[in-house]
């Protein structure tokens, strides 16, 4: 018989085993609790529930396959009348997805701190948060409510918070993990917003109850304005995912996040959070169908973020930033395929990138862990002779990321390009040329990275500054060497679901049944049905899809990114700095990240705070404390110098006081009788 409920009590533990082991030795393994527990059982503690819950969750994900689902209620936090507050799970087929996804990712990560952290003094510090970010994660995820979702959505952003300035020492560290938060306030005040408006319009913060109202909002405008409230909330919800997912001008977090340590690279900035606003997007998909502005708008913020981040970098150095800005234009494809309405194909992409690029990360910190923590790939060079393992690993996530036939990436990627050509919206042309140009962009900066670092002649020894982080370096001949096998191990585990995955699972997840119930398409946004049809009578499955490669554009645009950097960063390297110096006002644009840092300090900082002097001593001041607090002392102390005069102590005064209140009184009542 299949089953048809999940277990309450699989699902609290899958999301609170996690809570338990991070409160634990936050507290036994670090000063707080007296160092009770050392740096063996912190990080067998925290791998040990991670474990648990990633097995649990892959157990709820066949369950669901069989068509068992989870939405209820465990408790009830606040009741003001009508409205609950409530702590609750629900979960489906996109729900079993991410929590696979996040428990198998946080894994890896675990596994593979024990390498890269080892001999850090906040060894078991980094273990506790990174246990509690995957709880919150979870959270996220899994909820049945739009309050548990902003319980969630706020906690990751604390915990990357604490991760970004792990190292609290440095003031660079400081500096990004500050400048996150701030960033992520001004997205979650649009999304909280949003959840507002969706509030006061539907009466209820319950999804399935939402999902029921929420053809109510059709046609209703805002109050005065002929504003469509489900075009404001959306792009309110939308706001949110900008700054979470890091979308233009939101994005300026992200790459300075690099700061903290790898680990939380991957776990956090490649894997996870950032995808926490497309998961919540496509959750929200029978709200956003109903708005095709909020769609264009979407598409529009996903194409400038998908091209114009992927060519920033082409001038990194940092191979930690280069990733990042991968990054940053792969969650551009994601949201480029949300405003297509390919909520499927962006889930399908968020799955698949959440490995390659999970992998990339691990392998660039493997490969800093390698040449002594050296994180510029100018001093690096012929490194695959040293390190075979991350040589091999890093080229299958390269092979991935750029969208090589047959494997992971391919299928997810190719997807978004065909959505965005079926797409009808105004702003899906405008999308789909910028995917094209951004498939020779990322094949360019991948190839950039992967000949200057692996291949090419060795430059290790000629850099200035060998040493960029705090970890103690044991291996004095400067020569680089293959990583622990607690670093590489989580790499080979990686680096299989980067190739087939993508195979397996495509049919599944965009043309069969898997987010039947999860996922509404409009029958207006025909973008995916035209996809499907072109899948079974052109391409005839996934192996048919892979081949047709060869004649499409994306493939030859991939092909020319390859040749284009063999040829400046293995032929002819005398030829990138000349065009470095031909072009020298456009790379000082790009240095500077086109400005948005500059105008982010110097306009919006600087403006908040004059407004911020502004509304102190004008408001708090002058009005409050000048006008009011003190106004209303100093009349009521006028008033009272003045009348005390009047009490002289004198009879013969009170007398005579008394006599004209007569005269006035009897004169009052004869002038008017």
């Amino acid at each position: 018989m299949t089953q048809t409920t999940l277990s309450t009590t699989t699902l609290v533990i899958i999301a609170f085993l996690p809570l338990l082991t991070a409160t634990l030795v936050g507290i036994f393994g670090t000063a707080i609790g007296g160092r009770i527990l050392g740096n063996k059982a912190s990080h067998t503690l925290t791998i040990g529930g991670v474990l648990v819950s990633c097995v649990l969750s892959v157990m709820v994900l066949m369950q669901v396959l069989d068509g068992a689902r989870y939405d209820q209620t465990l408790y009830t936090w606040l009741s003001i009348g009508g409205l609950n507050m409530e702590v609750g799970f629900m979960v489906d087929s996109l729900t079993a997805m991410m929590m696979v996804v996040v428990t198998s990712v946080s894994l890896m990560v675990h596994i593979y701190t024990i390498g890269y952290m080892q001999g850090d003094p906040g060894y078991n510090r980094f273990f506790s948060y990174i246990s509690l970010f995957t709880f919150s994660m979870l959270m996220l995820v899994m909820s049945n409510n739009f309050m548990q979702l902003f319980f969630g959505w706020e906690a990751v952003g604390l915990v990357s918070y604490l991760l970004i300035g792990f190292w609290y020492q440095r003031p660079t560290a400081i500096f990004a993990n500050m400048k996150a938060f701030l960033i992520n306030r001004v997205g979650d005040f649009g999304f909280i917003l949003g959840i507002g408006l969706l509030l006061a319009y539907t009466g209820t913060l319950n999804y399935t109850e939402f999902f029921g109202k929420v053809n109510t909002l059709a046609g209703q405008t805002m109050p005065g304005t002929g504003w469509q409230i489900v075009t404001v909330a959306s792009i309110c919800l939308f706001i949110g995912a900008m700054g979470k997912s890091a979308q233009f001008p939101l994005h300026a977090w992200l790459p300075d996040s690099m700061e903290g340590p790898t680990p939380i690279s991957a776990l956090i900035h490649a894997a996870t959070m950032v995808t926490a606003g497309i998961f919540m997007v496509s959750r929200m998909s029978p709200l956003f169908e109903m708005s095709d502005v909020a769609l264009n708008f979407i598409l529009i913020i996903g194409a400038i973020t998908a091209f114009f981040m992927g060519i920033l970098g082409i001038i990194q150095n940092d191979i930690k930033r280069v990733v990042a800005y991968s990054t940053l234009s792969q969650l551009g494809y994601m949201t480029m395929a949300l405003g297509a309405s390919a909520y499927s194909v962006a889930v399908f992409h968020l799955m698949t990138h959440a490995f390659f690029k999970a992998l990339l990360f691990l392998a660039a910190g493997s490969v800093i862990i390698g040449m002594h923590h050296n994180q510029d790939i100018r001093w690096m060079g012929n490194v695959r002779k040293y390190m075979p393992i991350t040589w091999i690993t890093f080229l299958i996530g390269t092979l991935s990321l750029i969208g090589t036939p047959f494997f992971s990436g391919f299928y997810s990627k190719e997807s978004i390009i065909e959505a965005l050509h079926f797409s009808t919206l105004p702003a899906a042309g405008i999308a789909y040329w910028a995917a094209l140009l951004s498939v020779f962009v990322t094949s360019l900066y991948s190839f950039r990275v992967y000949f200057l670092v692996f291949h090419g002649k060795e430059r290790y020894d000629q850099n200035p500054e060998p040493h960029h982080d705090d970890h103690h370096d044991d291996h004095g001949d400067g020569k680089p060497h293959e990583s622990p096998w607690v670093v590489t191990l989580p790499l080979v585990l990686l680096a299989i679901p980067s190739v087939i995955i993508g195979y397996l699972a495509v049919d599944a997840m965009l043309f069969g049944d898997f987010f039947k119930d999860a996922i509404h398409v409009d029958a207006r946004h025909p973008a995916m049905a035209t996809y499907a049809e072109h899948w079974v009578n052109v391409f005839h499955g996934a192996t048919g899809f892979a081949l047709h490669a060869v004649q499409t554009v994306p493939f030859w645009l991939t092909v020319a990114g390859f040749a284009v950097a063999y040829f400046l960063y293995m032929m002819k390297n005398n030829v990138a700095a000349s065009l470095a110096k031909a072009f020298a006002p456009i790379i000082a644009v790009l240095e500077n990240k086109y400005y948005v840092d500059w105008v982010n300090e110097n306009i919006v900082a600087r403006g908040a705070r004059c407004l911020g002097t502004g509304l102190w001593k004008a408001g708090d001041q002058g009005l409050i404390d000048g006008a009011i607090v003190n106004g209303s002392w100093k009349v009521v102390g006028g008033i009272a110098s003045v009348v005390r005069k009047v009490q002289t102590g004198y009879i013969y005064h009170y007398a005579l006081a008394m006599i004209l209140g007569v005269l006035v009184m009897v004169a009052w009542f004869v002038w008017f009788a």
